[in-house]
C-alpha cells in the first residue's frame, strides 16, 4: 500500500493496513511532513502532488482556501505603509491584497494581474497603477518579454507574489513565462514577500525563480502543521503566521 496509487489515506485506514496503532501513523505522519515526503491533512495524509506544468485558472482557485488568502492579505497590509511604490503578482492571494489597498494613503501600484489592476481601479481612493503588458496566462497574469520589459525600467519598495509552491528548493511556477516575469519583479524590488497559503508547502512546479533564502517575508496562515513552519522559519528573514478559520480549512480539505 502507498499514496501513489491511492492519493489520500486516513489514519484508521493506515494503521489497519500496517497493524500498528494510530498514534503510531500520526507521529510518523509528521515526520514524514516535516521532511516533505507527504502532506498532513485533517485525518490523515496525502502525497505529494508530482512535478507540474498545468496552471490552474483564476476562477478554479479563487474559493479555495479563502479565509486563508483573505487573512494572510491582512496580514500583508500591515507591510505597506503610505507613500510607496508596491509591485503585485498574479494570483488569488496578492488579489485580496489589492482589495486591501484602499486603506492606504498616496500609493503606486505595479502589477501584472488583470483581477487585481480591476479591484483596485474600483477603490474610492484612486491610487496610481501601472499595468504591464503582455500574454495573458489562465490565472489572469501578464507575462512574457513584454511584461518583464515594462518592469525593467522601474524600482519598488516591496514585491508581493503568490506561489504555486514553496518548497526547500525554491519558488515555482507551472508557467515558465510567468517565472520570468516574477524574477524580474524581485530583481527591481526592495523587499520580496511571498503570500502562500499552507497548502503549497512541498509543492513544486516546472520553473523556479527564486530561491527560499531570496524571501524577505513569508506570510502564510496557520494551517500549516508545526513542523512544516519551524523547517521554513530559519530558511526566511521573517516568517508571518496569520490566523484563519479553522472551519474553512476542513471544508477545503473535504473537497
Amino acid at each position: 500500500m502507498n499514496l501513489v496509487d491511492d492519493w489520500r489515506r486516513r489514519v484508521a485506514g493506515l494503521a489497519a493496513a500496517l497493524d500498528v496503532s494510530e498514534m503510531t501513523v500520526r507521529r510518523d505522519i509528521e515526520i514524514l511532513d516535516e521532511q516533505q515526503l507527504l502532506k498532513k491533512i485533517h485525518g490523515g495524509a496525502s502525497r505529494i502532488n508530482a512535478l507540474t506544468s498545468v496552471e490552474p485558472g483564476f476562477a478554479s482557485k479563487a474559493d479555495r482556501q479563502l479565509d486563508a488568502k483573505r487573512a494572510i492579505a491582512r496580514e500583508a497590509l500591515s507591510l505597506v505603509e503610505p507613500g510607496m511604490t508596491i509591485a503585485l503578482g498574479g494570483g488569488t492571494t496578492t488579489y485580496h491584497l489589492a482589495t486591501c489597498l484602499g486603506q492606504i494613503d498616496q500609493l503606486t501600484i505595479i502589477t501584472n494581474s488583470i483581477k487585481a489592476a480591476e479591484a483596485l481601479h474600483q477603490l474610492p481612493s484612486q491610487p496610481a497603477v501601472i499595468v504591464t503588458g503582455g500574454e495573458r496566462t489562465p490565472s489572469e497574469a501578464l507575462v512574457g518579454p513584454l511584461s518583464v520589459a515594462a518592469i525593467n525600467t522601474l524600482n519598488v519598495d516591496i514585491c508581493f507574489l503568490g506561489v504555486h509552491g514553496i518548497h526547500m528548493r525554491g519558488l515555482s511556477s507551472p508557467n515558465l513565462a510567468e517565472a520570468q516575469t516574477n524574477a524580474a519583479f524581485i530583481e527591481f524590488s526592495g523587499r520580496l514577500v511571498v503570500l502562500t497559503d499552507h497548502s503549497k508547502f512541498g509543492l513544486r512546479a516546472l520553473a523556479s525563480f527564486a530561491q527560499i533564502d531570496e524571501v524577505d517575508v513569508l506570510a502564510t496562515d496557520d494551517g500549516a502543521s508545526a513542523a512544516t513552519l519551524e523547517t521554513y522559519r530559519p530558511l526566511v528573514a521573517e516568517l508571518r503566521i496569520a490566523a484563519a478559520s479553522a472551519q474553512t480549512r476542513r471544508s477545503d480539505l473535504a473537497r
